[in-house]
């Protein structure tokens, strides 16, 4: 039930998004969500689970057709991302999405045409690696170097926190190719299947998205023609990175708002059938201020995100607007998972139910790309300046 069906009418959500909304909806419906408490008891989801969307285009809508997309707008990816979250789907292909962008954007025509067409079918499910040990929000700061020999690079270090990193086969690495800082940092794309001193780690045991694998992976004098270097120019890497992240957090909010809204609307439904002291919840003078807050705060974010959508659209969303949209979308849905939880009382606390389940899975959205903390503190350089 959507007890908030006004959320979705805006501008760029038309008829034909519409309609591939439905499509989306009706494959998560048959091929994903009957199986995702298997796949969050194994702690991953296999690559080829992902093929039923690439079957209706849906696994990068937005690819060129040349490349094996449907030549869609980015509005077709982030309706994949806003249905997936309501199904407490881990929005892989999201960094899926994210990934074959870096591609698309930056690569070489040699580049788009050997990997983007294996992308979008889903033969291909993609991974990047920054985040390392001693590194997490300071890219300038990484270690893992790619040195040159003869016509290869020479891969050695380690990265920590990989979504995708056990069952993704195409991985962008950000690797140290000059000196320190970030004009020393470039981007190198590697086919892992069977590749010489690459190893995954420890599959690591997390708060919640159980169902999303995040690995640690080592590179032990990995070896990797010079022409996975992505665009063929070394010392891009930081601004590739960047150039990225506009689109990278809007995924993140249109995610928060999706699950803000399946929040509610477990808790509408709840509380309107669970009794106490002779009464519904929802007759409860507490529970009525709760939910009205709550709904408020979904309309707003909901508002929010079409709106930077939109500006995404039309090529005119500034980054300070995405990191607002960010930390505060996802700060939100925090607070909203909290208060419906508490709804719940001692059924919440219990992973069989959803709202468990979301509560748990929003913690980690204030860390990911990014920390609500950095994205405060890039938005108060700009005010400062």
């Amino acid at each position: 039930m959507n007890i908030l069906p006004q959320l979705h009418q805006h501008p760029w959500m038309d008829e034909e998004i519409e309609s591939f909304r439905n499509q989306v909806r009706r494959v998560i419906a048959s091929e994903l969500s009957p199986r995702l408490e298997g796949w969050r008891k194994q702690g991953f989801i296999p690559r080829e689970a992902w093929r039923p969307l690439a079957a209706i285009g849906a696994l990068l809508p937005e690819i060129d057709e040349r490349f094996g997309g449907a030549g869609a707008t980015l509005a077709y990816q982030l309706v994949v991302a806003d249905e997936l979250a309501k199904a407490e789907i881990p929005t892989i292909t999201g960094v899926h999405s994210i990934v074959s962008h870096y591609i698309l954007d930056y690569g070489t025509e040699d580049q788009k045409t050997r990997w983007l067409p294996k992308l979008a079918s889903g033969e291909m499910l993609a991974a990047i690696a920054m985040t390392e040990p001693g590194c997490g929000s300071d890219l300038k700061a990484l270690r893992t170097t790619a040195l040159r020999d003869g016509d290869e690079y020479l891969i050695n270090g380690a990265k920590i926190f990989i979504t995708n990193g056990a069952t993704g086969n195409l991985l962008v690495v950000a690797v140290r190719t000059g000196g320190q800082g970030s004009g020393g940092v470039s981007l190198i794309v590697l086919e892992t299947e069977d590749l010489p001193g690459f190893s995954v780690g420890r599959k690591l045991s997390k708060l919640g998205q159980h169902a999303s694998d995040t690995c640690e992976l080592f590179f032990d004098n990995v070896r990797v023609p010079r022409s996975h270097l992505l665009g063929g120019n070394e010392g891009c890497g930081f601004a590739q990175l960047m150039g990225q992240l506009p689109y990278e957090r809007t995924l993140l909010a249109v995610a928060a708002a999706a699950v803000i809204e399946r929040a509610v609307d477990l808790t509408v439904e709840y509380t309107k059938q669970r009794k106490a002291f002779g009464q519904t919840l929802a007759d409860f003078q507490n529970t009525r201020f709760k939910l009205a807050e709550c709904a408020t705060t979904a309309h707003v974010v909901r508002t929010f995100v079409n709106d930077c959508v939109q500006r995404l659209l039309d090529d005119k969303l500034d980054v300070e607007a995405a990191y607002m949209a960010k930390w505060w979308c996802t700060e939100q849905l925090c607070r909203v998972t909290d208060e419906c939880l508490q709804l719940f009382g001692g059924y919440g606390y219990m992973e069989e139910y959803p709202i468990a389940r979301l509560y748990a899975d929003a913690r980690v959205q204030k860390i990911v790309g990014g920390t609500n903390e950095i994205m405060k503190d890039l938005i108060a350089r700009r005010l400062l300046a």
